[in-house]
């Protein structure tokens, strides 16, 4: 119920593109049917049910948007999904090691998710969120999480060569390449920590009353 593709439906929905006050550069680039504005658009509209009315307005307000929705939208959060599996499989939180580069007038992102020292998934992408969230994908079906779809397999899934590796001019004959040893002798060098679970940051709270759930 609470997803990009959801929000940006439920302001399709109220024609909120038309009001958005934008930029001439990507008013142009059709930024008035960007699902990530859209969905941005209507959770400030429901802000501001919330504000002016309160909480059990803005409650129904959003069920009575969503019930009118004609099908349910596909949640498409690859990150969420792969936060859980490697926390499952692993105790590790994933992260995502991204950067940006200009190709001809626009620019790219690439990003390779690990957990722990490990990469699991590299994706491209327009923005940031869009190259994280391929790479999330990707991840997840190098893991066979059956909830993902298969898509066309991209070629390469090692990671880009990082900067920081030792240049090859000072590496001896007698050490040896870390570059192209194996991941699991490199990982095997660094002890593995005790995996304990997270203290939860917040209690969970009820979806409809927002009270602390004991």
């Amino acid at each position: 119920m609470v997803n990009t593709n959801t929000l940006a439906q439920m302001a399709e929905q109220l024609d909120l593109g038309s009001y958005l006050y934008l930029g001439k550069g990507i008013a142009k680039g059709g930024g008035r049917n960007l699902k990530s504005l859209l969905a941005n658009a209507f959770e400030a509209v429901l802000g501001a049910v919330f504000l002016d009315a309160g909480y059990d307005a803005a409650y129904h307000y959003y069920l009575n948007r969503y019930r009118s929705l004609p099908t349910p939208a596909q949640d498409e959060n690859f990150k969420g999904r792969l936060q859980q599996v490697a926390q499952e499989r692993f105790g590790q939180t994933p992260f995502y090691d991204s950067e940006g580069a200009r190709v001809g007038n626009q620019r790219e992102y690439t990003s390779v998710v690990f957990a722990g020292a490990e990469p699991l998934g590299t994706g491209h992408g327009a923005t940031k969120q869009e190259a994280e969230q391929e790479a999330a994908r990707a991840a997840l079906q190098s893991l066979g999480d059956s909830a993902v779809a298969p898509v066309t397999p991209k070629v390469g899934r090692t990671p880009r060569p990082r900067k920081r590796r030792a240049p090859a001019s000072r590496a001896s004959s007698s050490a040896p390449d870390q570059t192209s040893a194996p991941v699991a002798e490199i990982v095997s060098i660094v002890p593995e920590p005790a995996l304990e679970p997270e203290p939860p940051t917040e209690p969970r709270r009820s979806r409809q009353f927002g009270e602390p759930i004991e």
